[in-house]
């Protein structure tokens, strides 16, 4: 499987910015970066970058490249804008082409359902349009537009490691659910469930910290945690900008894999953070 990320402009690229100067291109960088990352823990999945931090790559270069190495599919990563000001348009949409295969379309569901979940933010919808890197790849090719640098409040959830790891695994997410992606496995399956430090208060730093959830209403983040009690998992919220919901913490990574994949078969969307 050959996946090719695309983070959307260059540090360069005239205008691609937030009211108080940060560069779109310092965003969906790292986005690509985590998504990269975390795609490296699926067997058989080989990842290219489409941008280059030494300059603005040309889209056609950029189409180009995906439809030579033959990926299997492509994502766009950007930040939406409107007007020249801070004002309230806000939340989150993908994009297909105008006459898009059904693959297309599915990737993009999927993907999409994943970043409304995982970064709390507004559902703007799938829609089409005929940007380049979606007409010119012969590909399933989606774009996503994280939110908006135009909005104060999404501008700066755009700077934390946390929103963009947030927006990587939504992609990740999609596209291995679109492609029945399998992950590697790193240790046995476990005898018995392990038993996670308590969860009363946040745990200190140094920890594998299991992440279920994030939201930008803590009414919508209280509402996932009494969801998680009912399956019979503990959990408790926390905010650093958002509302995020943890569902364990531990020294060993193989007891925090084991939590990731019993709350990912219950159908939530999981994974680990290291402070």
């Amino acid at each position: 499987m050959k996946i090719m990320l695309d983070a959307g402009h260059g540090y360069n690229t005239a205008g691609k910015r937030s009211i108080d100067g940060m560069r779109e291109y310092e965003f969906t960088r790292k986005v690509a970066a985590f998504a990269s990352e975390m795609l490296s823990a699926y067997q058989n999945v080989s990842v290219y970058f489409a941008h280059s931090d030494s300059r603005d790559v040309p889209l056609q270069e950029r189409t180009n490249a995906a439809n030579r190495l033959n990926v299997d599919a492509y994502v766009s990563i950007h930040a939406n804008a409107f007007g020249t000001t801070w004002n309230d348009a806000n939340g989150i949409e993908t994009y297909v082409y105008t006459t898009n295969h059904q693959e297309t379309y599915q990737l993009a569901q999927k993907v999409h359902s994943n970043l409304i979940a995982l970064t709390g933010l507004r559902n703007r919808g799938i829609k089409t349009a005929n940007f380049h890197v979606l007409r010119e790849t012969k590909m399933p090719a989606i774009l996503v537009e994280c939110g908006f640098m135009t909005n104060r409040n999404e501008a700066a959830l755009m700077r934390t490691d946390a929103f963009q790891r947030n927006c990587a695994r939504a992609i990740v997410n999609g596209l291995a659910a679109q492609y029945n992606l399998t992950a590697t496995q790193t240790s046995p399956p476990p005898s018995t469930t392990p038993t996670p430090l308590s969860n009363s208060t946040p745990p200190k730093s140094g920890l594998y910290k299991v992440q279920a959830g994030a939201f930008s209403e803590k009414s919508n983040a209280d509402a996932h945690l009494r969801k998680l009690k009912s399956d019979g998992f503990e959990a408790f919220v926390f905010t650093d900008g958002l509302y995020k919901v943890q569902a364990g913490a531990f020294t060993e990574r193989n007891n925090a894999e084991q939590l990731v994949a019993r709350l990912n078969a219950k159908g939530y969307q999981a994974f680990i953070v290291i402070d």
